[in-house]
């Protein structure tokens, strides 16, 4: 079973959190939620949640994926952590899933990662991926790299997790059960 953990920082975008955590989760995925500074966060919209462990705690714990989620500050405050750069360095260097939605591409642009890597991110965000190739698509995936642009995409983003960490029959099925399949016909 893979093991996943998704960075909580002060003012992170609770639906990408949430909704990665939650359908990880249903695929039967290990999933940890790491405070990057503390147990309670607030997200951008006010909403507080309990992390289940502090980063500092996990810091030399081994992870499959490692995701990051955006909403401001909490981007700033994943691409202004030292913890949070090693590491996502140390998960880039091992090989292993990172994934990065909405604007906290910009961490992983700061720990040097994106270089030559083809990635997406919430509009506005493009000039502070210094060396990325970026491209306009809901999911981008580029070796060990999945990213997103933004709340409207955080299912999709899931979906290619549980795809790529889990099974994609996994992945298909959970479509069908939550409808997104047929939400995503409709448009």
């Amino acid at each position: 079973m893979a093991r996943v953990c998704v960075l909580l920082a002060k003012g992170f975008e609770e639906i990408e959190a949430i909704t990665v955590v939650d359908v990880l989760r249903r695929a039967d995925i290990e999933v940890w939620t790491l405070g990057v500074s503390s147990i309670s966060i607030a997200g951008a919209h006010g909403i507080v949640v309990e992390a289940d462990a502090l980063l500092r705690e996990e810091a030399d714990a081994k992870w499959d994926a490692v995701i990051c989620p955006g909403g401001l500050p909490g981007a700033h405050h994943l691409r202004d952590d030292e913890a949070v750069q090693r590491l996502l360095r140390a998960q880039d260097r091992s090989g292993r899933w990172l994934g990065a939605i909405c604007a906290a591409p910009i961490a992983l642009a700061k720990a040097g990662i994106l270089r030559g890597r083809n990635v997406t991110c919430y509009p506005g965000f493009e000039d502070e991926l210094e060396g990325a190739n970026v491209v306009e698509a809901p999911v981008v995936i580029d070796r060990n790299l999945i990213t997103s642009r933004g709340p409207a995409t955080a299912l999709a983003f899931a979906f290619a997790l549980v795809s790529e960490l889990g099974d994609k029959k996994i992945a298909e099925s959970l479509k069908i059960s939550t409808l997104y399949n047929e939400l995503m016909e409709g448009l």
